[in-house]
């Protein structure tokens, strides 16, 4: 049993990956895009949070969370967005008896990637990662063309041109722990 602690900072910004159960050959998360975001904007509305920074996927989403000043609890706010997302879908998929007593689908995988900005470099450097996420998967040339993204948000308020990172060859410009 791994007795692994997630680093719980209030107020703190995060960046998360959440992966589904089945990677591959899915287009679930953008044949379900509306869902999605309908899921995360009903956890927003009830337990408050900033989303800087947003993509998804066919099989997966990256995104960027801020808390509220005296809040750690991202978990919570996760496992709703999950939650919601999941209940929503028509989907009849075998369950293992330990899911079915937790009232789960087997939709998302249980645990979910967490890592904690440090600072205004380290989330620019995050950012950027998710916003190149679509190009570096092969499903788009350009960060522009991916519909699923905050990317176009950016562009509309001059933190992008358009054409940003249309000539990197090497995606690991966005990496530097």
């Amino acid at each position: 049993m791994s007795s692994y602690k997630r680093n719980k900072t209030q107020g703190g910004t995060y960046f998360f990956t959440l992966v589904l159960k089945q990677r591959h050959n899915t287009n679930l998360l953008i044949d379900h895009f509306d869902l999605l975001k309908f899921s995360t904007l009903k956890v927003k509305s009830k337990s408050p949070f900033k989303l800087p920074a947003c993509v998804v996927m066919p099989d997966h989403l990256h995104m960027i969370m801020s808390l509220p000043k005296g809040d750690d609890n991202y978990a919570m706010r996760i496992r709703l967005i999950k939650t919601f997302f999941s209940k929503s879908l028509d989907l009849v998929e075998p369950v293992s008896n330990s899911m079915s007593r937790k009232n789960e689908k087997g939709v998302w995988q249980r645990r979910f990637w967490e890592h904690l900005i440090r600072d205004e470099q380290d989330l620019q450097r995050h950012i950027d990662y998710i916003h190149y996420n679509p190009v570096k998967h092969g499903y788009c040339n350009r960060a522009d063309e991916w519909p699923y993204s905050t990317f176009h948000n950016y562009v509309e308020r001059g933190m992008y041109s358009r054409d940003w990172a249309c000539d990197v060859k090497d995606e690991n410009f966005l990496v530097g722990e």
